[in-house]
C-alpha cells in the first residue's frame, strides 16, 4: 500500500477549480439515461464513482459518447433496454441505490454487487419500499444487505410507498428517481426523521430539469407524476461542494485567501452551508454566483453544531476542530456509521493520533484539540473523505503521512496536487 508524506505547512493561499459534483454527476447520468432524447452533460466528474455508473449504464444498453468537453447520453425513453445483466458497482452508493430502484421497476432480471464494504452497507429499507410496489428482490448473502438479485415482476401502478428516512437519504432519492419509469404516478411517504435533506433537494431539482415536477408536502410526503423524463438538451454540472470544504477550511486555518471556483451562492448543493461552520469559527467568507473565498487564522472558535444536513462536509469540520480554542462537538451524524467506513469510529481513532482527546458518541464526536499537534501517520480506511480531510492537519505545522492516498480517486483523483498548489511549506 502506497503512502504520501505531507510536509508541515506555513501558509495557505490560492485558487482551486473544483471537479464536478459527484452527487449531481451520478444523478444526471441516470436521469439522462432514462429520458426521451439525448442530453449533453458538461463538467461531469471524472472519478471512480462516475465511471462505475457509466460502466453500468453501458452494460444496460445506454450509449454515451464524448463530444469535446461534453458527454452525450442517449436516453432510453424509460427503463433500460437490456433486461438481463450483472452489474458490479464498487462502493458507489450514488450508483447502487438508484440503480437498484430503477431496475427493480424495469421488469428485467439483474444481479447487483459491489466491494466488500458495499455488502456491509444496509439497503433493506429501500428493498422493503420497492417490494410494496410489487418488485421481486432477493438477498444473495446477508438479509438487508447487497448483493441483490432482481427478478421480473408485475408492478402495481399508482403505488403509495413508505420508506424510513433516518438511515440514508439515498433510499428516498432512489425511489423518487425510479418511480417515473413505471409510467404511472406514485406517492412516497417518509417514516420518521429524514436525514440529509439537502441531498434530496438536489434530486428534486434535477428531476425538474428533466421534466418531472415532484410535489413535496413538507418532508413527509412526495407526489411523483408519471414519466417519461425529457432530456433538457445541455446540463452543466456544478463543482463539488463537498470537495470545496477542504480548501475553504484550509483558508480559514492557514490565512488565505483561498478561493474555490465552480460552486457559489447559487449552488443547488447543501454542502455550501459548510461556510456557515467556518463563519461560526471566526473565518471571513465572501461569495459570488459560482465562487467562494475564505480567510482566517488559527486558533479558530470552537463550535457545538448539529451537522445532519451536511454529513460529508462535517468530516472537514471534525479536522478543523483540531485548530479551535476549545472543545468542539459534532452532533446528529449517525449516518457516518454506514458510509464508506464507520466514520465516527475511524475519525475518533485518527484524530487521537494528533494528540486530540476525542469522545466517540452514538451519533457524533466531541473533539478537544491538543496544545500542540503531533506528527502522525493516518489510516484512510479506503475512504476518500478520511484521506482528504485528515490531510488538513498538516496546516498545523506537522508532518502527516497519508496511508493509501489513492482512495481519493473515488471522487477527486487530483486532490493532493490541488492542495499542494495552494500551500507554502513551513
Amino acid at each position: 500500500m502506497r503512502s504520501l508524506e505531507l510536509a508541515p505547512v506555513r501558509q495557505v493561499a490560492g485558487t482551486v477549480r473544483l471537479p464536478g459534483s459527484k452527487s449531481i454527476s451520478n444523478r444526471a447520468l441516470l436521469l439522462a439515461a432514462l429520458a426521451q432524447g439525448d442530453t449533453r452533460l458538461l463538467g461531469l466528474l471524472e472519478a471512480d464513482d462516475t465511471r462505475v455508473m457509466r460502466d453500468a449504464l453501458a452494460r444496460l444498453g445506454v450509449g454515451c459518447t464524448r463530444e469535446g468537453e461534453a458527454l452525450r447520453v442517449q436516453g432510453a425513453g424509460g427503463a433500460p433496454r437490456v433486461r438481463e445483466a450483472e452489474l458490479f458497482l464498487g462502493n458507489a452508493g450514488t450508483a447502487f441505490r438508484p440503480l437498484t430502484a430503477v431496475l427493480a421497476l424495469a421488469g428485467g432480471h439483474y444481479r447487483l454487487s459491489g466491494v466488500a464494504r458495499m455488502h456491509e452497507r444496509p439497503i433493506g429499507d429501500l428493498v422493503d419500499a420497492l417490494r410494496q410496489a410489487g418488485a421481486r428482490i432477493a438477498y444473495l448473502a446477508a438479509e438487508g444487505y447487497p448483493p441483490l438479485e432482481i427478478q421480473p415482476a408485475e408492478l402495481r401502478g399508482d403505488a403509495t410507498l413508505s420508506v424510513r428516512g433516518n438511515v440514508s437519504s439515498q433510499f428516498l432519492t432512489a425511489l423518487l428517481m425510479a418511480l417515473p419509469v413505471t409510467g404511472a404516478p406514485g406517492v412516497i411517504e417518509v417514516v420518521g426523521e429524514l436525514i440529509s435533506k439537502p441531498y434530496v433537494e438536489i434530486t428534486l431539482r434535477l428531476m425538474a430539469r428533466f421534466g418531472i415536477e415532484v410535489q413535496r408536502e413538507d418532508w413527509r410526503r412526495f407526489r411523483v407524476p408519471a414519466g417519461p423524463y425529457r432530456a433538457p438538451g445541455t446540463l452543466q454540472v456544478e463543482g463539488d461542494a463537498s470537495s470545496a470544504s477542504y480548501f475553504l477550511a484550509a483558508g480559514a486555518i492557514g490565512g488565505g485567501p483561498v478561493r474555490v471556483e465552480g460552486v457559489g451562492r447559487d449552488s443547488i448543493q447543501g454542502d455550501v452551508a459548510f461556510v456557515e461552520v467556518l463563519e461560526k469559527m471566526g473565518a471571513q467568507v465572501d461569495a459570488g454566483p459560482d465562487w467562494i473565498e475564505v480567510r482566517g487564522h488559527a486558533p479558530l472558535a470552537a463550535f457545538d453544531l448539529d451537522l445532519n444536513h451536511i454529513p460529508d462536509a462535517a468530516m472537514t469540520a471534525a479536522v478543523a476542530a483540531l485548530f479551535a480554542r476549545g472543545p468542539s462537538t459534532i452532533r446528529n451524524v449517525a449516518s457516518w456509521r454506514v458510509k464508506e467506513t464507520d466514520r465516527i469510529a475511524a475519525m475518533a481513532t485518527e484524530l487521537r493520533k494528533f494528540g486530540a482527546e476525542v469522545e466517540e458518541r452514538a451519533d457524533g464526536l466531541r473533539i478537544t484539540p491538543p496544545r500542540t499537534l503531533r506528527p502522525a501517520s493516518v489510516d484512510t480506511y479506503d475512504d476518500h473523505r478520511m484521506a482528504m480531510s485528515l490531510a488538513l492537519a498538516s496546516l498545523g505545522g506537522v508532518a502527516v503521512r497519508i496511508n493509501d492516498p489513492d482512495c481519493v480517486a473515488k471522487t477527486f483523483p487530483d486532490y493532493f496536487d490541488a492542495l499542494a498548489a495552494i500551500v507554502t511549506p513551513a
